[in-house]
């Protein structure tokens, strides 16, 4: 610990010597080396914020491993730095959009004055937007990059920073590992260009989404029977974040009439003062959606995080109540919609991780349409959409952790025209008499009941780190030979890129980008998966079991049967 101190020390006193520091900064600072504990100074300086799945978040604070103005000017130079030596003697074009954070304006604007003091051309939203919509810019304004500000669904006190490529993805090997090279080169802020030259940043107009609102009204289908049923009491909220800014308006460009929205929290606050977590993932932050949607007999409601990326659905069942579907059930249910409602399957794929529902790779198999797996974090998807274009038909994607994507306009997870989609998909269950819920339930019978769990254990800070690492070691280095009774067949380990039969010994190799994840296929059909958060402080385990269901009737025992084989298997992975 004490040589650990000493380089936090070293780094803070570096701080301290800066003439592009400013003095609040600077006093800030000296108050973390003057306290007797140094836990808060280890934990804002022990290392420098890197990009992960999600690119560059942390706490908003002083400090190397903190969200300030400084961090963010440090990665726009080296990301600037990188453009220029990328497309020398090119007129290079940037998008930039930013959430309801608190400081995602101020930090978005270090952004654009960075890009513009290094002769970038920067194209920004006059006000905060969503990141789907910042996906869908850099392709229609023909940009080289982009920047969205935003720390997606985490708590208040987070911000963050992802870094985008001219195909409307978020950055992939190998420019992000060059990106952090030439962030890491820069060994000093007074390297870092701040004061923009004001002519090359320019106002993005109203356009930009007519253009994305026309995309969505391509692609959803059974727009007669939307026209039928565009009464259909729908609510939203958008938990004070940028959904407001677009979704009521794209559901009322498909053709819906009846759209509520939660009002308390239609006011963007990057305070979030309804909720405990913006997250629509957690129950709590859905509670006073699902309020709304009994008041006014809704059929759905949606709720979204604050860069509108993500989406939680609840729907309502006979009896009023509201149940929410977790992130597999409701991209399985699009993918059970997309699927029987696709025309032409010459060709196609859809796409999701390898941590989502395999009830997704069962239904495409029976109808007809090819699945491809990929790492954790939609930028890998839209890698493996690029590397396809021209060759395949590009459908749909979609991820656990509530992130969505229909069409190939948008490379990212979209909230906004998933909206659309499941807006489309009440309707058209409403046109056969029946609700989502009901249309879960047929799924079941028809392609076996697939349910999955998930266990997050956070550790924060530079401890937490630590513990986090030893976790992943232990299960790496010594691999359980069955779980709750049942033999692990297989273990695929995606940092050496090999997988195991257990029964065998029979080593292959695994085609994938090197990523810290395991993964334990068992006898009975069972998948276990463990992998640290790219994004928090956390290692997340995932559960996924399965079983037949002859029937609807049977419907509430075997999900008993399967929801307790997932506790025990959950309550083995935490003692070991």
């Amino acid at each position: 610990m004490s040589e650990l101190l000493q380089q936090v020390q070293t780094k803070a006193n570096h701080w301290l010597a800066s003439t592009v520091i400013d003095n609040q900064t600077k006093k800030q600072v000296q108050a973390l080396l003057d306290k007797s504990d140094a836990k808060e100074l280890i934990d804002s300086f022990y290392k420098d914020l890197e990009f992960g799945t999600g690119g560059l978040r942390g706490i908003m604070g002083v400090g190397s491993n903190c969200m300030n103005q400084f961090t963010v000017g440090k990665a726009t130079q080296g990301l600037a730095n990188y453009l220029n030596k990328t497309y020398p003697g090119k007129i290079i074009k940037v998008a930039i959009a930013h959430d309801n954070r608190n400081n995602g304006r101020y930090f978005a604007q270090i952004t654009a004055n960075v890009f513009a003091a290094n002769g970038i051309q920067v194209y920004m939203f006059p006000e905060l937007r969503p990141t789907p919509l910042l996906s869908f810019a850099i392709r229609y304004l023909k940009c080289d990059s982009g920047i969205v500000v935003t720390a997606s669904h985490n708590p208040k006190e987070y911000n963050g920073y992802k870094a985008y490529w001219n195909d409307g993805a978020q950055v992939v090997p190998p420019h992000d590992q060059n990106i952090i090279e030439e962030v890491n080169a820069i060994t000093s802020f007074e390297q870092i260009k701040f004061t923009a030259i004001a002519s090359n940043i320019h106002t993005i107009g109203p356009e930009v989404e007519q253009a994305y609102y026309a995309e969505v009204k391509r692609i959803i289908p059974k727009q007669d029977v939307i026209a039928r049923h565009h009464n259909i009491p729908l609510v939203y909220t958008s938990i004070h974040g940028t959904g407001i800014t677009m979704i009521p308006e794209c559901l009322k460009q498909i053709g819906f009439t009846n759209i509520h929205v939660v009002e308390e929290q239609a006011v963007t606050d990057g305070n979030f003062p309804t909720v405990k977590s913006p997250n629509p993932e957690e129950q709590s932050a859905m509670e006073m959606v699902i309020e709304k949607g009994k008041a006014v007999g809704a059929t759905m409601v949606m709720a979204t995080d604050p860069d509108a990326d993500r989406v939680g659905i609840g729907v309502r069942q006979a009896d009023g109540s509201f149940i929410l579907l977790n992130g597999n059930q409701a991209f399985c249910l699009m993918m059970y919609f997309i699927l029987k409602n696709l025309q032409e399957k010459k060709d196609a794929y859809i796409a999701k991780t390898i941590v989502t529902s395999e009830l997704v790779d069962a239904m495409a198999n029976n109808l007809g349409v090819e699945c491809y797996n990929t790492l954790t974090g939609f930028k890998y998807i839209a890698e493996l959409m690029g590397k396809l274009e021209g060759k395949k038909k590009f459908i749909a994607a979609g991820e656990e952790s509530y992130g969505y994507m229909a069409g190939d306009f948008v490379r990212d997870k979209d909230a906004v025209s998933a909206c659309a989609f499941f807006a489309a998909m009440a309707a058209c269950a409403t046109d056969e008499g029946k609700s989502l819920y009901d249309w879960l339930i047929d799924m079941y019978v028809e392609f076996g009941y697939y349910k999955e769990g998930l266990v997050n254990v956070v550790k924060k800070g530079q401890q937490g780190e630590q513990e986090i690492k030893a976790m992943m070691e232990k299960f790496r280095n010594n691999p359980p030979s069955d779980i709750t009774g049942s033999k692990v067949e297989r273990f695929l380990d995606y940092k050496s890129l090999k997988e195991k039969n257990l029964l065998t010994g029979e080593t292959t190799s695994l085609h994938f980008p090197v990523s810290d994840v395991l993964q334990f296929y068992l006898e009975d059909g069972t998948k276990v998966s463990v992998r640290p958060s790219g994004t928090e402080p956390k290692i997340k385990f995932y559960v996924s079991v399965h079983a037949d269901l002859p029937a609807r009737e049977q419907f509430d025992d075997v999900s008993a049967v399967l929801s307790k084989k997932i506790k025990d298997i959950e309550q083995y992975l935490l003692a070991i």
